[in-house]
């Protein structure tokens, strides 16, 4: 069941690679000076995290393919990295039209990359995770922080490209979950759940300027980002109630 499950997977990063998600031409692209100093230096963190190549994630994926006889998953992972530069190349694209500074480093940036460098391949997907359950949250607020159509097409095309991507891998960590103890299950959930929260709070601090204008406070971005956890990594809670036969 779970090869049948990547080979579904694989049909649907194939089709987007052939079909890639692209922004219409004619959109305006006006960007106000102020709206420029909001979100010039957010918007290339970002940019810098997306255009990761993927060397190690690739290097983990080949070994967990081969101790669990899935090679699909790593052709998979390679059309996963390719759309992840696709989205780096959108922002720059963006970014070089308004005289956005490129990023060459940020610490948060090699943060990341240390982390997901520990242990294998199923870190790396928590901490992939991580960053896209956070990063829909944010482009979403980004979208309402400008006024440039470009720049919110641009937001909703990455979020729709995004939200696959959490699907994709929130499927493969349930399945891992799924092999394990029950106390495992609930250490794991508990440290993904802190290293979420922990991540999420150091992202408001650093894109606070975007996330406040937009309406986020702390609080409610640390709550909209467990909330997208909750949906795709927790245990479902199915209530029953009876009905009244007449």
């Amino acid at each position: 069941m779970f090869r049948d499950d990547l080979r579904i997977w694989l049909n649907h990063f194939e089709y987007h690679a052939e079909h890639p998600r692209s922004i219409p031409q004619g959109l305006s692209d006006g960007l106000q000076p102020e709206e420029r100093r909001r979100i010039a230096r957010s918007v290339a963190t970002f940019q810098l995290g997306e255009q990761a190549e993927g060397n190690s994630l690739l290097r983990a994926a080949r070994g967990f393919a081969r101790t669990h006889e899935v090679p699909a998953l790593v052709r998979i992972m390679e059309l996963f990295i390719r759309e992840e530069q696709r989205h780096a190349a959108l922002l720059r694209s963006f970014m070089e039209d308004h005289q956005i500074p490129l990023k060459a480093s940020d610490w948060t940036d090699g943060v990341f990359r240390r982390v997901r460098r520990l242990r294998g391949f199923e870190l790396y997907l928590y901490v992939l995770i991580t960053a896209e359950l956070i990063g829909i949250v944010y482009y979403r607020a980004l979208e309402m922080a400008t006024d440039c159509q470009r720049l919110k097409v641009l937001c909703r095309t990455l979020v729709c490209d995004e939200l696959a991507h959490i699907g994709f891998e929130s499927h493969l960590l349930l399945a891992l979950r799924a092999g394990r103890t029950a106390p495992v299950r609930i250490l794991i959930r508990l440290a993904h759940r802190a290293f979420l929260a922990s991540t999420a709070s150091v992202v408001w601090l650093m894109h606070r300027a975007v996330l406040r204008h937009s309406g986020f406070s702390a609080r409610c971005f640390l709550r909209s980002c467990l909330a997208h956890y909750a949906f795709y990594l927790e245990p479902a809670r199915v209530t029953l109630t009876p009905r009244s036969v007449p």
